[in-house]
């Protein structure tokens, strides 16, 4: 391979690389997310500065069951947001992710710095009622329960735009091969082409347990608040930059000397 060539490759590994370039676009994307009241000193624990956490105390636990994501494939992904800012403007930090596909997980990882590990999240419907679960290293650490498309709480779609809509924030954290940071970075991202299939609220139940390599409990479940149950077409573009933690650390040793 020449220069070029190299250059013009997506990802790793070069002879069958794990991913394509974004951006990448989502048919049939299905949510179920349970909104609590959580302990206000774990989520100031779990949000990297200069993100600010909203003042309500809430998380967002969340079950996704995606069908159809071009690059990707058919997978279901699970995880935990938490509502918060950055210079007063509202955004979303995306604090742990489950998954059961390698492509999104490496995808996420190197260009977004999505949290995401391999587990065994799982979204069904079961008779009456939307169910989710995730199993990791054989154990079960979360279940979520919802009722099914209670349509006296059906949702205004645009409600459901605005929110996918919101800026999302990951934590980017890539070491150099001497094991030091190589990015550590807050990367923001939208979500654009949005087209929502069906939007619903109802009642909705939690159960999470600690576990060491999936540690969703660390936010413990103080109140339930609501779920929301939706699906929407959506596209992930690439992401940008919000706050270089190696250039402010450069600028506050170049001040003090």
């Amino acid at each position: 391979m020449n220069r070029d060539q190299i250059l013009k490759l997506s990802s790793m590994p070069a002879s069958s690389p794990s991913y394509p370039l974004p951006p990448f676009r989502f048919v049939n994307r299905e949510y179920m997310t349970v909104i609590y009241e959580s302990d206000p000193d774990a989520i100031r624990a779990a949000v990297p500065e200069p993100l600010v956490p909203d003042p309500s105390n809430q998380v967002f636990y969340e079950w996704i069951r995606m069908p159809d994501s071009s690059g990707f494939g058919d997978y279901t992904e699970t995880g935990v947001v938490i509502p918060c800012s950055f210079e007063g403007k509202p955004a979303s930090f995306v604090s742990q992710m489950y998954l059961d596909d390698e492509a999104p997980i490496a995808a996420g990882r190197e260009i977004w710095g999505f949290p995401k590990k391999y587990a065994n999240p799982k979204l069904e419907v079961v008779k009456d009622t939307l169910t989710g679960t995730l199993s990791y290293a054989g154990q079960q650490v979360a279940m979520g329960t919802m009722g099914y498309k209670h349509e006296v709480f059906a949702r205004d779609p645009n409600k459901t735009v605005a929110a996918l809509s919101k800026m999302q924030v990951n934590l980017k954290l890539i070491p150099d091969v001497d094991g030091k940071p190589a990015i550590a970075q807050l990367v923001a991202y939208n979500l654009t082409d949005i087209a929502v299939k069906g939007s619903w609220s109802g009642p909705a139940r939690l159960h999470l347990v600690p576990h060491v390599n999936a540690p969703v409990a660390d936010l413990p479940v103080r109140r339930i608040v609501g779920a929301r149950h939706f699906v929407a077409d959506l596209t992930l573009p690439y992401g940008r930059v919000l706050h270089d933690y190696l250039a402010a650390g450069a600028q506050q040793r170049a001040a003090a000397d």
